[in-house]
């Protein structure tokens, strides 16, 4: 299969290829040539190919069609003066050092999500590279970038992207991108890359000028649903696959984030996202590297993460979007919009348990039964977290946990995702409590676009009761408000909960119980309507953590198969910036029924003999 767009031969031809089947002819014009035009050959299904002489890396060029329109390239590799400028040919030669990089095993995964552009100052990839040590160090091995590919202008989230293939400019473009993925590896560390296959972005969105990568047969919230399950949909899918492998292949890329499945519709009897995920993991086989597909879907369907040949559509792992709104609903008792159908300690310990919460019962919020079973998915195909962008940068004012709840309860969120016997991911900032909101911006060109943008803001809040002005996307002021402030994490209680962090991530490697992502090996019982127990198991041993999420001290009850089991943690104690603990160091279970917890506070405990603790560690 020949390879999309422009691609260098030698260090004076390149080869170009590109599909527009409803063209007559189809040229390259390169601009630093006097708009020097070179035909390309139709061959079958409507693509145009062609080697053309002098045309080194870094040629500017715009594809023409039919002798009228001039367009980029579909497949653009850069874009270096935005989305309505020419493509660049972009040399594929780089003194890649990652050789011996086999990537990480899924159940080893601990995700850190971040977005280039408000993550430092300068919002570049190389400016990122000198973040990486410390977040080693605190005990993330996976850096996940939302999206990169070419949006409008030099701020945006990322989901208006418009050339699939192409590097944000503003960003360092593909040499930037190929830096940054040397160096993670060279720390040990994978990189994981959002992508986009829902929609494109509305600005500098020039696809149906090549061909029918659109339907009107279905509705995106965003934008128009992609062509996956109609006429010419075999190019289609064969257009954003190419995208898919060229991550993986040329960047080194190791997981790929899928955006939103749930807003794509395929009929197919073999789904795009089926072919995608047997596509991805036939590369990976071939290169010899551990490659992971990671989906974020709205349905609770298990279907997302079972196995082709079980009836799946064989997605590594999803996010879980319960087990947040179980815990967010427990930490702020927000009840509006979809946190209406959680709140109860009933629910977190349903998400540890089984990971969906809604499995087909009645949902208040959504009005219908909702989702299937996940009782038996693994439960390291499931990634969980307090904060993510969706969460934080969808509320009205893009405002953090560390705004809305009590340091105490922050250090809770905490320890109820990294406890868990799922995949943990964190936010960019989360680990030393960032105050700056994360809030939605653009900078778009387009003034009805613009406003468009700012209505379809104030309309997604009306299901909840954020009675606050929505910051403006298009203002430059958005974008500032959500850089990080790294100052802070070397002060007060920000420090603290970056050696919060950094301990809890520590015992989750060292402590076999807690490394092993299984729901078989994983107790819950609730006591009351605020505390939680939960015991992780492994052949080397087992541990058992505390959560009360109450106001107040509570009593809670231990299992009793172990006499006796000593603290290693406790949230409340006053090295964590805590009140105190309430806990005593050591429990004898046959001497006392209950134990005390202090409130909004977690105890982590081992098993204990002679009053010393039994080797749990791996």
């Amino acid at each position: 299969m020949q390879i999309l767009g422009a691609r260098p031969v030698s260090d004076t031809e390149c080869r170009f290829v590109v599909w527009a089947p409803f063209a007559r002819r189809l040229e390259v014009q390169l601009e630093a040539a006097a708009h020097r035009l070179a035909p390309l050959r139709e061959e079958v299904d409507g693509y145009f190919c062609g080697t053309v002489r002098d045309v080194p890396p870094g040629s500017r060029y715009f594809y023409r069609l039919d002798e009228a329109t001039c367009r980029p390239d579909p497949a653009s590799r850069f874009q270096p003066e935005g989305v309505h400028g020419p493509s660049e040919v972009v040399s594929w030669k780089f003194d890649w050092e990652d050789s011996a990089w086999k990537g990480l095993p899924l159940d080893r995964l601990v995700i850190y999500e971040l977005h280039v552009g408000t993550f430092t100052s300068e919002g570049t990839f190389d400016a990122l590279i000198p973040r990486l040590k410390p977040l080693k160090e605190l005990g993330v091995n996976t850096i996940e970038l939302m999206p990169v590919a070419q949006f409008p202008g030099g701020r945006n989230w990322g989901y208006d992207g418009v050339y699939p293939f192409a590097v944000q400019n503003s960003y360092g473009g593909p040499g930037g991108l190929r830096r940054l993925v040397n160096a993670a590896h060279g720390l040990g560390l994978c990189v994981a890359l959002d992508v986009v296959y829902n929609h494109l972005g509305p600005e500098g969105n020039y696809l149906r000028n090549f061909g029918p990568y659109f339907t009107d047969r279905y509705k995106t919230p965003w934008g128009e649903a992609i062509n996956f399950d109609g006429l010419f949909s075999d190019h289609v899918r064969r257009f954003f696959i190419s995208n898919a492998l060229s991550w993986i292949s040329d960047f080194h890329i190791d997981t790929l984030r899928l955006d939103a499945i749930h807003a794509i519709v395929d009929t197919s009897a073999v789904p795009f996202l089926e072919e995608l995920a047997e596509k991805i993991q036939s590369l990976a086989a071939t290169l010899g590297r551990s490659v992971h597909v990671i989906a974020e879907s709205d349905l609770n369907d298990s279907r997302v993460v079972r196995p082709r040949p079980l009836g799946g559509i064989g997605c590594s792992a999803q996010w879980t979007d319960d087990f947040h709104h179980s815990l967010h609903a427990l930490l702020t008792r927000e009840k509006h919009g979809y946190y209406e159908s959680f709140g109860s300690i009933e629910n977190l310990a349903r998400a540890y348990t089984s990971g969906f919460v809604y499995s087909g019962q009645h949902s208040a919020y959504r009005q219908r039964r909702y989702g299937n079973s996940s009782l038996d998915v693994p439960a390291r195909r499931f990634v969980v977290f307090a904060q993510n962008h969706d969460q934080v940068g969808n509320r009205a004012r893009g405002d953090r946990l560390s705004t809305i709840v009590s340091f105490e309860r922050l250090k809770l969120a905490t320890g109820a995702v990294l406890l868990s016997p799922f995949i943990p991911l964190f936010f960019m900032g989360e680990e030393y409590g960032e105050t700056a909101p994360f809030q939605y911006f653009v900078s778009h060109t387009d003034q009805p676009l613009i406003e468009a943008v700012r209505k379809g803001r104030r309309e997604e809040f009306s299901r909840f009761a954020w009675d606050q002005d929505i910051p403006d996307p298009q203002s430059l002021e958005t974008f500032d408000r959500s850089r990080l402030n790294w100052s802070l994490r070397d002060t007060g209680k920000h420090q603290t909960l970056w050696g919060f962090h950094r301990e809890l991530l520590s015992l989750r490697r060292s402590i076999a119980a807690l490394s092993n992502l299984s729901k078989d090996c994983t107790k819950v019982s609730t006591c009351g309507d605020a505390c939680l127990v939960l015991r992780r198991v492994h052949a080397s041993g087992c541990v058992v953590a505390v959560f009360n999420f109450g106001e107040d001290v509570r009593k809670v009850r231990f299992p009793e198969d172990v006499n006796c089991w000593r603290k290693i943690f406790d949230s409340a104690d006053a090295c964590w910036g805590g009140p105190g603990s309430a806990a005593p160091e050591l429990v004898e279970v046959n001497a006392s029924e209950t134990v005390n917890i202090a409130a909004v506070s977690f105890c982590i405990f081992l098993p204990s003999v002679d009053g010393g603790p039994i080797d749990a560690t791996h």
